[in-house]
């Protein structure tokens, strides 16, 4: 009785696993524009800060095998394996970046090193009874919107998602991050993105967004890690 016992709480807990990749865009197969991370078998998370693997989180260097192409002022979808959960209800924050692949190299052979990186994205909590809730619980799917201004040419589109529930130490944070190798065209070129940002080198393990008690925070305003959102 005891060990099958054990055995529906190993299973209980495998499935309430709170760990998840974004191994692909919508429309595109599994790693096919998406670099293949570390943990597409594990699903486990980076949590340094400073190490290489904050980047993409790259399984091996070089790139995917296709890049997908896609509109400026259009939408970029990501899909989620499994759904982006945590047991308990507590969903966290979700970003985005784009570097644009500097001249000579594509999008399948560059690194993505230096401060090359801007925000594109960045979702926000609401609170209620000092507990904050993000927008992307249980979600499969999550879209965000190329910047129309951006130049045409070859980026790199790097989402990232966050989990909390250990954070109330420095590198406590979960990470869940993937690079997609992208194209952009109909872009006007007419804005130049600022608050560039490396990889590692954007965020502190002490940031207040990296670093912070969530059930116990007083229902203060959350406060992101990394630069503030690109617009056009």
């Amino acid at each position: 009785m005891k060990a099958a016992t054990a055995f529906a709480l190993l299973v209980a807990g495998a499935q309430a696993a709170p760990h998840y990749t974004f191994p692909k865009l919508a429309g595109t197969s599994d790693w096919s524009s998406v670099r293949q991370t570390a943990n597409f078998q594990s699903n486990g998370p980076v949590t340094d800060v400073n190490s290489e693997a904050i980047r993409c989180y790259q399984r091996a260097p070089g790139g995917a095998p296709e890049t997908t192409q896609v509109k400026a002022g259009g939408q970029i979808t990501w899909v989620a394996n499994p759904n982006i959960y945590h047991p308990g209800g507590y969903v966290y924050p979700l970003s985005a970046y784009m570097a644009k692949v500097p001249a000579g190299k594509t999008a399948a052979d560059w690194d993505g090193s230096g401060k090359v990186w801007f925000k594109v994205y960045q979702d926000l909590p609401s609170v209620s009874g000092g507990q904050y809730t993000w927008p992307s619980n249980g979600k499969s799917q999550v879209s965000f919107t190329i910047p129309q201004c951006l130049a045409e040419g070859d980026y790199l589109f790097r989402i990232e998602h966050v989990a909390l529930h250990s954070a109330s130490a420095a590198g406590g944070a979960q990470f869940y991050i993937s690079c997609a190798q992208v194209h952009v065209s109909g872009g006007s070129g007419s804005a130049q993105p600022k608050d560039l940002v490396s990889f590692p080198g954007a965020y502190k393990a002490t940031d207040p967004g990296l670093m912070i008690n969530i059930y116990n925070n007083g229902g203060k305003a959350y406060q992101p890690a990394g630069p503030s959102v690109f617009t056009c």
